[in-house]
């Protein structure tokens, strides 16, 4: 059996530069703008929520990416934050009718919800792009 203060004088291996994170607020950045998050000039997406295998630029593979539920979740966060508030003082200050009210409301709610749920995305994408996160380690 070992001391312990013999385990704590041991050296700790530094990281090597193949694995230290990459730039993250330009990956965030591109992400937001639906760009590579590598070359920030190739298109991140194929359609509206498809990520590309591959940058049509750098080549960098994007395929790695895990991004599940993230993106729904964050844009469902976001948006009730921010409706729900409006939403409020729309009824107390405005007393608008209540037809009236749930379909401004409703237009608005989803239209935010399309804007944001791709760029959500794109974040999460670039996020695990710059940490080398779910095989993205492997890619330079």
């Amino acid at each position: 059996m070992t001391h312990p203060a013999a385990a704590l004088a041991q050296p700790i291996a530094a990281p090597s530069p193949a694995a230290a994170d990459r730039p993250l607020r330009p990956a965030l950045r591109n992400g937001w703008r639906r760009r590579c998050p590598c070359c920030g000039a190739g298109p991140l997406m194929r359609s509206y929520l498809q990520v590309r295998d591959t940058c049509s630029v750098c080549q960098t593979e994007l395929h790695h990416h895990r991004a599940d539920d993230g993106p729904a979740y964050l844009t469902v966060l976001i948006v009730a934050h921010i409706m729900g508030p409006i939403l409020l003082w729309a009824f107390m200050a405005l007393r608008p009718d209540p037809l009236t009210l749930a379909a401004v409301f409703s237009v608005g709610t989803v239209a935010l919800s399309l804007f944001l749920l791709p760029r959500l995305k794109g974040m999460i994408v670039g996020l695990q792009w710059a940490k080398r996160m779910h095989g993205f380690a492997q890619t330079a």
